[in-house]
């Protein structure tokens, strides 16, 4: 008897809020549902062409806070939370990447490499296989491999 895998937690929440945001003229960035302490979270990152207020925040948290409500699709208590990305967006998703390219970025390593865990650079591409490539400052390229990045973020220099 082969047992039937329960969707996750975010694969849910993300199910349940796409039409919403669709409906208010949204993006849905970025969904997490994290641990911090003793607390759970679970983190809508939405956006809109302009940028969005307070107001769509709100508007959207009561939107899907009801749905959430309505399916009790997670076991434990949760805070919710919703936000925009920010300016300084973290890329997590492959079509995160492709309005990005050519704009100046910080790759985070899950490692060192040659003494350092955080580089920067001008994003050139991501590939298929999640490695992200770089223009560094020197005019060199670099290709760090998707196993070796904790996380990649724009950096907006003002």
């Amino acid at each position: 008897m082969s047992k039937e895998k329960k969707p996750r937690t975010v694969e849910v929440a993300a199910s349940l809020a796409h039409p919403v945001a669709d409906r208010m003229g949204l993006a849905l960035w970025d969904l997490r549902f994290e641990k911090e302490g003793a607390d759970w979270y679970l983190r809508y990152f939405i956006d809109k062409p302009g940028g969005i207020n307070i107001q769509d925040c709100e508007q959207f948290s009561r939107a899907v806070e009801k749905l959430l409500d309505e399916a009790d699709p997670i076991d434990q208590s949760y805070i919710l939370e919703v936000s925009s990305p920010g300016i300084e967006r973290t890329l997590t998703r492959p079509e995160h990447f492709p309005p990005f390219v050519g704009s100046q970025v910080h790759v985070r390593l899950i490692r060192p490499r040659e003494g350092t865990r955080d580089l920067y650079g001008r994003l050139t591409g991501r590939d298929e296989d999640g490695s992200v490539s770089l223009a560094l400052d020197d005019e060199s390229r670099l290709t760090i491999p998707k196993a070796d990045i904790a996380k990649v973020k724009l950096v907006i220099d003002i």
